[in-house]
């Protein structure tokens, strides 16, 4: 298979706990993405957005590249990878420079935010995102870019992620298994938030709600920036097996019974509906009434959906939410999910699907693609001041390239 000879071709993996989903995409000037190719398989080996099995995972994420790379006609030799997990921690944090009475420069901001970070963190934990809410010049406050502005006093506001560092090396060890370089690990809420929010719901107010397998993923955004995060170890994984419980059936039928027949609200179930459930060992199957099914799974999500009320109120920011709240993931697509949160939330509540997409953007217009999709955008917007991340995480792909070159030009 030949390699596409874009420079511009990016490349991202999201490794979930029920899928891995891998996106191949190429950007251009005007920061638009075209989608070259895209694959969803089942994930094997992630229990709550953290690695549980190596060998399991590798093998997920090889059969999840194998098929993006045949959809895109090209290779993939390193990828954006997202991080999710209770593991996950953030705080909000504030730098101070002296500026001298001159312009302010690109080094100047690189200072400040290095002021930002200076926090003193957990020896298990490494930072993965510095990220500015804003900026100050001599006192005056809201500024998104201080550049080139005159001032003696240089301030920072910055929201700072942080992850375990064995769960960040465990990701990177499965990727480089794979033969292929880690470009950058990302918060997943952060990466779906660059690929379903928009300008202004972030200005005016938001929260991102990304439901998972193994997690449910918050990000508020306020006045344009991010000012929480959290992460809700409760997601759809809880709900598969509550099914499987219930209904006595084995797990791999009541993933296939939630995805088909499930809702989220028992009255959108027909009286007379019924559907089949395998039994467990030779123990025949049976036929349930689908409302049975929805008074199984609407207690769940609406404890899950109170548990996010209940982060949003401890954050203080449940007030600021102009825009409302925007559901995504895979386990948001469910049947009367975003009624369901309207009513618990007590916000205005859509759901949010990866936009503004050329090429193949059929194949990722759902909400299982907004962290790939996300994944995408992060990469083209990587030059935005407090974009960081991980140390070092690029460094592998100009080593495996100078490694292939070495053993074509010697065998």
């Amino acid at each position: 298979m030949n390699r596409r000879p874009d420079s511009n071709l990016i490349a991202a993996l999201d490794i979930g706990t029920s899928k891995v989903a891998a996106i191949v995409g190429a950007s251009d000037q005007t920061g638009s993405i075209q989608i070259l190719g895209a694959s969803s398989q089942p994930s094997r080996g992630m229990k709550k957005g953290v690695v549980v099995n190596i060998e399991s995972t590798v093998q997920s994420i090889k059969h999840a590249i194998r098929e993006a790379e045949l959809t895109a006609g090209c290779e993939i030799d390193s990828v954006l990878a997202g991080i999710a997990g209770s593991h996950v921690r953030s705080l909000n944090s504030h730098g101070v420079v002296a500026i001298h009475e001159r312009e302010v420069l690109h080094t100047d901001v690189e200072h400040v935010l290095d002021a930002a970070r200076a926090v003193a963190i957990p020896a298990d934990q490494r930072i993965l995102h510095v990220l500015p809410q804003e900026f100050i010049v001599d006192g005056q406050a809201g500024i998104r870019d201080p550049t080139g502005m005159y001032g003696v006093r240089l301030e920072a506001r910055v929201h700072i992620v942080t992850g375990a560092e064995s769960a960040t090396q465990n990701i990177t060890k499965c990727i480089q298994t794979c033969g292929l370089a880690v470009d950058a690990i990302v918060l997943e809420q952060l990466a779906a938030s660059l690929a379903v929010l928009t300008e202004d719901e972030k200005e005016l107010g938001v929260c991102l709600v990304d439901i998972g397998g193994g997690t449910t993923d918050l990000a508020v955004f306020s006045a344009g920036a991010i000012r929480h995060t959290a992460v809700i170890p409760i997601a759809g994984d809880q709900i598969t097996n509550d099914i499987a419980i219930s209904l006595r059936t084995p797990r791999q039928h009541a993933e296939t019974i939630k995805i088909r027949h499930a809702c989220a609200l028992t009255h959108l179930a027909g009286r007379d509906e019924r559907i089949d459930v395998p039994g467990v060992g030779e123990r025949p199957s049976q036929r349930v009434p689908r409302q049975t099914l929805a008074q199984i799974v609407e207690p769940r999500y609406a404890e899950l959906l109170s548990l996010v009320r209940d982060e949003l109120r401890l954050s203080g920011y449940e007030e600021l939410l102009v825009a409302g709240v925007v559901l995504t993931g895979g386990s948001a697509k469910m049947a009367g999910a975003v009624e369901l949160a309207e009513r618990v939330l007590e916000q205005p509540v859509r759901l949010g699907v990866p936009r503004s997409l050329r090429g193949r953007a059929e194949t990722v217009c759902d909400p299982i693609f907004a962290t790939g999709v996300g994944l995408l955008r992060y990469a083209c917007d990587s030059t935005e001041p407090g974009r960081r991340t991980l140390a070092g995480a690029g460094q592998g792909r100009s080593v495996l390239k100078r490694m292939r070159t070495w053993f074509q030009g010697n065998f």
